[in-house]
């Protein structure tokens, strides 16, 4: 996400960085060009100005002038009042005599219905609440039919269908079958408005006079840029908002609408649709959010997404075969699918600290979606025996492998090379704690582009050399899935 937007910022920073000592000018000139990135990002202007407000008279103080690393400044001015920007988490609330009405509105394609099962689904499992969805959406064909079936996918109940029932009475029955229920929360998925449907906003107002919701969500494509800032504005005239779910952040390259929505409309982000999957739903957080986009990475939400995706028993005994030195074909098949499951490598580098800079290589090592799918069918294609010993594979068996596989013999020996590469890492890892893995890296061979090495020991590091890794438990959290580390058990 927001991947132009931290390009430039990236590009910006690496020039601070370089120059050492900073005069007046190179902070000035700087600021100039945050100012056109930002409104390349589609912030709106009022917002790109307040920023650069905040950002100046600090920049271009002693703070950064007379600091012995001022580029490093400047890039935390600017993480800070970003943050700021952005605003301090706020989770959902619970805090009433339950049933806990939630109200979901948005526009018509907004993603309102699909969102309403996924925050469903979240406080269902993460809160640990018993949740009733209901559709108040009269107008659109199938749409309580929908989210009928999206309850049946989440394993969350849904009120029953009666058809000829007024968008009020169904929200008032859903209510009182709370109440019978017992239930902790009940969502309410009103009908999608278009900005010029006075009688739907109506509607919404009148629903929402009936039933005092607790929170009230905005679901917003964030897509719209500047837009979906208008709305929110639009929305929260006619009824009290009390958090934006900003949907379609994984393919907002700009990011327009999450910096500039808090700070127009006063409304808190809550959440982030990052996907079409039920479970592509992220809680807002701007401290996470600064940090991708300035190339300081999200490991919390890297540990997050390994301990969602990653199976607690393999990795328990993946590590312990590691301890040992041991690093099968097979155990190379289960990262590269921990990989995919992840994001791929460029989603991974995206999250590590100063790695987002070469996510956009993850072509150049092999490591794309396609490419990783044609290595794992590589690795099924292979038998047992050759899986457990590699030196197996003559001439003949990778002709044959490359055969079922639909791939190349060339295919096949970099599949061989790359778990040679990571058996030796692994031995290293084995023997000698991990206090050789910076060398490690460095010698990848062709299996990394140029500087990868380097630059992810200056990301872990943060001061261009490797931390203290004498222990694996140093690790979690910072490396990729690819080096085999599983998430600490709570």
């Amino acid at each position: 996400m927001f991947e132009a937007l931290s390009d430039s910022f990236g590009n910006i920073f690496d020039r601070l960085r370089g120059r050492g000592a900073l005069g007046e000018k190179d902070v000035e000139q700087a600021l100039v060009e945050i100012r056109r990135a930002l409104i390349e990002a589609d912030v709106a202007l009022p917002v790109v100005s307040s920023f650069l407000d905040k950002v100046r008279p600090r920049a271009i103080g002693a703070e950064v002038l007379r600091s012995v690393t001022p580029g490093q400044q400047v890039v935390k001015i600017v993480n800070d009042t970003l943050v700021d920007m952005l605003g301090a988490p706020e989770p959902l609330s619970f805090n009433a005599v339950p049933p806990v009405a939630i109200m979901m509105v948005g526009l018509q394609g907004s993603g309102k219905t699909t969102t309403t099962a996924k925050v469903a689904k979240l406080i269902t499992e993460r809160d640990r609440k018993k949740v009733l969805m209901a559709s108040l959406d009269t107008s659109r064909p199938a749409a309580m039919e929908q989210l009928r079936v999206l309850g049946e996918q989440v394993g969350v109940a849904t009120l029953p269908i009666v058809n000829g029932q007024a968008p009020r009475d169904i929200a008032k029955r859903a209510l009182e079958a709370g109440r019978l229920g017992s239930y902790d929360v009940v969502m309410l998925d009103t009908a999608g408005r278009t900005n010029a449907d006075e009688a739907l906003m109506s509607e919404m107002k009148l629903i929402s006079d009936t039933v005092n919701p607790h929170e009230t969500l905005l679901v917003a494509d964030s897509l719209t840029g500047q837009e979906a800032v208008n709305i929110a504005d639009q929305f929260n005239k006619r009824v009290s908002l009390t958090g934006i779910v900003l949907t379609r952040i994984d393919g907002d390259g700009r990011g327009g609408a999450a910096l500039a929505m808090r700070h127009v409309t006063g409304v808190p982000i809550k959440l982030l649709g990052v996907g079409e999957g039920v479970d592509k739903l992220e809680q807002f957080d701007a401290k996470r959010i600064a940090g991708r986009i300035l190339g300081m990475g999200d490991v919390v939400g890297l540990v997050e997404k390994a301990a969602e995706t990653m199976d607690a028993d393999k990795a328990e005994k993946m590590a312990a075969r590691m301890k040992k030195g041991q690093f099968g074909l097979d155990d190379l098949a289960e990262q590269l699918r921990q990989m995919t499951r992840m994001g791929g490598m460029a989603g991974v580098l995206g999250m590590l600290p100063g790695m987002g800079k070469f996510k956009n290589q993850a072509g150049a090592m092999g490591m794309e979606d396609k490419n990783i799918a044609r290595q794992i069918a590589i690795i099924s294609s292979m038998t047992i025996k050759e899986k457990e010993d590699p030196r197996l594979l003559n001439a003949s068996r990778k002709k044959r492998i490359a055969a079922g596989s639909g791939t190349s013999v060339q295919d096949v020996n970099k599949v061989i090379k790359m778990h040679r590469q990571m058996a030796d890492m692994m031995k290293k890892l084995g023997k000698g704690g991990m206090k050789g893995l910076a060398g490690m890296l460095g010698g990848m061979g062709g299996g990394m582009p140029p500087g990868l090495g380097n630059g992810l020991g200056g990301g872990l590091g943060g001061s261009g050399g490797m931390p203290d890794l004498s222990d694996l438990s140093k690790l979690q959290g910072q490396l990729p899935p690819g080096l085999g580390l599983p998430p600490k058990k709570k």
